[in-house]
């Protein structure tokens, strides 16, 4: 038995194959042009950029590489200790979730009691 997304697929197929027949010889060769020409173009661009891929991707490397190993500049993610990654995967989690305002609320009280929050 078909789902009825099946039977859509189906009907809509149909519809689309019965479209096509029915166009007529020149419009059919003005749509073979265009893609003839969509599809040189695509060649081409991508023959354009080739050659700058591995230089790209290892340019990108660097990057990554300078930003993890410069001291200071590390995301916070990391310096996280691993009792905050202990309390997110434990099975607290779900009631941390449910009380979020409340640990928002309390995160802006440590900030302002420390003299970050104007």
């Amino acid at each position: 038995m078909n789902t009825p997304e099946e039977e859509f697929e189906q009907r809509a197929k149909a519809m689309f194959d019965d479209s096509v027949d029915s166009l007529d010889a020149a419009t059919l060769s003005r749509l073979n042009r265009s893609r003839q020409a969509a599809l040189a173009e695509a060649a081409s661009s991508r023959v354009r950029w080739q050659p700058w891929m591995p230089a790209t991707g290892a340019a990108a490397a660097v990057l990554l590489a300078v930003m993890m190993l410069l001291p200071g500049q590390t995301p916070d993610v990391i310096d996280a200790p691993a009792s905050d990654f202990e309390i997110m995967l434990g099975e607290e989690s779900i009631d941390m979730i449910e009380e979020l305002e409340f640990y928002s609320w309390l995160d802006t009280q440590d900030l302002a009691a420390s003299g970050d929050v104007g």
